[in-house]
């Protein structure tokens, strides 16, 4: 059989052109596989990832040659899933049944124990998605429409006859020894691209996890990099990036990994064929989403570079001791959603911390860690309110910053109180000062006989003010704090909801919106009892909330007008039928440390120079610009600036907090940034981007929608409608929309097709036009 094995096993990756039968059943007979089969049908889908995977497509030809390689596959692979289990053996006799007119090679049950693989020979007068179509016809059965590859891959069950119930000799036959399978990447036989030599072969599977060595400067074409299995790098950013595609995101998602994984693979397009998972893509397909991404000018992958590192400790055993396994960090239960971007808050967040933010998160449970972090960052900004930067853009701005920590009622948001309650010790004792002051001036004035004076306004300095202030004491506290920023926490953003819904919330709607780039604000009234002038607005906050009262602030009306991208938004850990989590407590000295960082913060002023976060952030948002155009996903272009600009802030009291107070480290008179507050940046970036996303996304999606869609789909969508078939799938509509949209605009069609009674559900793969 010409087949590519993947099989992995302590790190190593195997290529095997040919095997015989006891070879085969020995992969599929062995100890892990079979645990591994078991664990995936008892519910542990990411446990497929570790199986035994076979591509079946690669048949010899009569004359001895490949069949595969520049010709289509002598044979067909097709996927059946989801069968009801009283169907499961009706089924299976049917396929036993016509094994000769279908030209049966391999039947087996699949990995989830609900469907089959069955690989079949080629109608060479037929396209492979024909062939699939005349065997569903045969069967009887639908087949998996997204798995129609030619080289189609199997995870592979075990060798039991209830698991491979018919297996052809056919398949064993032996082709020539050194011919490619597919040009230009390994061979079947053992060559790679350029003269060097891929994994010798093994001749039983015990050996395969032994005599493997990594060549290729520490890489393995198809194999692994630097010791580590594509497939378990693959896995992790899967991990890290919201999981494995589904349906109407796999070019995207697809796209997104290439254009990552490239900085491993050498750039080389061949390379990634090879490596990168299909989800049932085609190879022209394939090739097209490879090509588009390595075209891309991002160079590098922060994200890999730290999968690689994470992944390089984890399989160490002189390692970092407290290191966990990778199945062990998804163990306590913690959403994917709150997980930071670059991976797991115990693993990597942490060592990227310097004083003050580090100590915030003492004590806090991990999936909780985010949270907290996004609630103290806007009050460690305010303490630095006398620091200026330049921003990619050329523009030099300050500090600004807003946090809303969005969780459900007892989600534990009151942990984010705590780490701000430390931070803002110092506030609260000038504060208490400078208050005493005022009310001592408002006693004086009270109590002063009708023909004196009235005593002098002291014009006290007062930074803390409660989120439900009025406009007009806000004007007051902004004029006697000129070039200070004032600071607000809210425990309840359903309490701001409720004081300012007599009409004064677009007022204060408007100071927010203002105060992200120190913008001017003012308001002017005749009259000697209300706070008159305009003012430059600098004003960071953080706001807890429920969810009902974020969607309440933030309607439909008002999310278009700026505000929801400038607040860095974070989420609590669902806390539904969980135990009850466990605090630790700050120990006197880490509280110390905080006291620390506002010293620090405060000691600087005047402009701080961060080349080198500037470049990493005008890279970053170059490739949310290119992935968003990809897929024409304008609510990713509109977050993805001011997500930026956060992350940059974020970035640049990193980098304060770095440093000796009133210090930075220079190199010819430059500014050096360490790598750690670059990481720190970007990672603050993508986490703002992917919380605005699913706080507001969808919101800001129907507004952009809904005003053309008026016209424009009895339009351009129109003709789109008369050019479908009676009955028609997702693909036809894709294949006619190609290049115009991406899937999120795709489905957004059929929905309002369907709203407007146009189409109608004929199955779970088809749609039916109206007749009327």
């Amino acid at each position: 059989m010409s087949v590519h094995i993947i099989y992995y096993k302590d790190g190593a990756k195997w290529m095997r052109p040919v095997l015989s039968r006891p070879e085969y059943l020995a992969l599929r007979n062995s100890g892990d596989q079979i645990a591994n089969v078991a664990a995936i049908r008892g519910g542990d889908e990411a446990r497929k990832q570790r199986l035994v995977q076979m591509n079946y497509s690669c048949l010899p030809n009569d004359d001895g040659t490949l069949r595969g390689s520049t010709r289509m596959s002598s044979t067909v692979g097709m996927d059946i899933d989801h069968i009801a289990p009283e169907e499961m053996l009706p089924l299976r006799q049917r396929i036993l049944a016509k094994k000769e007119e279908l030209g049966l090679l391999m039947l087996e049950l699949s990995a989830r124990g609900q469907g089959y693989h069955l690989v079949f020979k080629r109608r060479t007068e037929l396209s492979q998605e024909e062939n699939l179509r005349w065997a569903s016809e045969l069967l009887g059965v639908e087949f998996d429409k997204g798995a129609k590859d030619i080289t189609r891959v199997f995870f592979t069950t075990t060798g039991s006859e209830e698991d491979l119930i018919y297996l052809e000799d056919e398949i064993f036959k032996d082709p020539p020894p050194a011919l490619p399978c597919r040009e230009g990447v390994v061979t079947n036989a053992g060559h790679a691209q350029g003269g060097h030599a891929s994994q010798p072969a093994a001749h039983n599977a015990d050996a395969q996890s032994n005599d493997t060595t990594p060549s290729l400067q520490g890489r393995v074409r198809g194999g692994s990099f630097k010791g580590i299995p594509y497939a378990s790098i693959i896995a992790e950013f899967w991990r890290r990036t919201g999981g494995e595609p589904t349906e109407g995101e796999r070019n995207q998602k697809l796209h997104q990994l290439a254009a990552n994984l490239r900085a491993i693979c050498d750039n080389q397009e061949e390379w990634l064929l090879e490596v990168m998972p299909r989800y049932g893509l085609q190879e022209q397909e394939m090739r097209a989403i490879v090509h588009s991404a390595c075209k891309e000018p991002t160079k590098g992958s922060r994200l890999m570079s730290q999968i690689v590192k994470t992944l390089t400790q984890l399989s160490s055993p002189e390692g970092d001791a407290e290191a966990m396994s990778l199945d062990e960090l998804d163990a306590d239960g913690t959403s994917q959603d709150n997980r930071s971007p670059l991976g797991s808050l115990k693993g990597g967040l942490l060592r990227l911390l310097p004083i003050g933010l580090k100590e915030s998160l003492s004590g806090v449970p991990e999936q909780m860690q985010m949270p907290v972090l996004c609630s103290v960052l806007p009050i460690a900004a305010a303490y630095a309110d006398q620091v200026e930067v330049e921003y990619s853009d050329g523009f030099r701005q300050h500090l600004g910053l807003m946090s809303i920590i969005r969780g459900e009622q007892a989600s534990g948001k009151s942990v984010c109180k705590a780490a701000v309650d430390v931070w803002k010790r110092r506030f609260d004792e000038e504060d208490a000062l400078a208050r005493k002051r005022e009310e001592e001036w408002k006693e004086r004035k009270k109590g002063r006989k009708a023909n004196e004076k009235a005593p002098d306004d002291p014009h006290v300095l007062i930074r803390m003010v409660p989120v439900t202030i009025s406009c007009s004491t806000l004007l007051k506290r902004f004029k006697n704090a000129p070039g200070h920023t004032l600071y607000s926490f809210g425990e309840e953003l359903d309490t701001l909801r409720k004081t300012n819904g007599a009409g004064s919330w677009s007022s204060k709607y408007d100071i927010y919106r203002l105060s992200f780039d120190r913008g001017e604000w003012g308001q002017d009234y005749n009259s000697d009892q209300a706070e008159s002038g305009v003012v430059p607005v600098a004003y960071n906050w953080t706001i807890l909330g429920t969810n009902g009262a974020l969607a309440k602030c933030f309607k439909s009306d008002n999310i278009e007008n700026g505000l929801s991208s400038r607040i860095l938004v974070s989420e609590m850990p669902d806390s539904s039928f969980q135990r009850m989590p466990r605090f630790g407590r700050r120990t006197a000295e880490e509280e110390a440390r905080i006291q620390e960082a506002v010293t620090r913060l405060r000691s600087y002023s005047g402009f701080i120079d961060t080349p080198r976060l500037r470049k990493a952030i005008a890279e970053w948002v170059e490739q949310k610009r290119v992935e968003a155009a990809k897929d024409i996903d304008r609510v990713k272009d509109t977050y993805r600036r001011r997500a930026a600009v956060i992350g940059f802030r974020c970035g640049v009291v990193h980098f304060l907090l770095m440093q000796e107070s009133g210090k930075v480290t220079t190199k010819n008179d430059r500014i050096r940034e360490p790598k750690s507050t670059i990481d720190f940046a970007l990672m603050m970036a993508e986490y703002c981007l992917q919380q605005q996303i699913a706080a507001f996304g969808e919101t800001l999606l129907s507004q952009f929608t809904e005003a053309r869609e008026e016209c424009q789909r009895y339009g351009a969508n129109h003709s789109i409608y008369d050019q479908l078939p009676p009955t028609f799938t997702l693909e036809d509509l894709r294949a006619l929309k190609r290049g115009l949209c991406g899937e999120s605009a795709l489905r957004k069609i059929i929905s309002r097709w369907y709203k407007d009674q146009w189409i109608e559900k004929a199955d779970r793969y088809h749609w039916r036009k109206s007749e009327n």
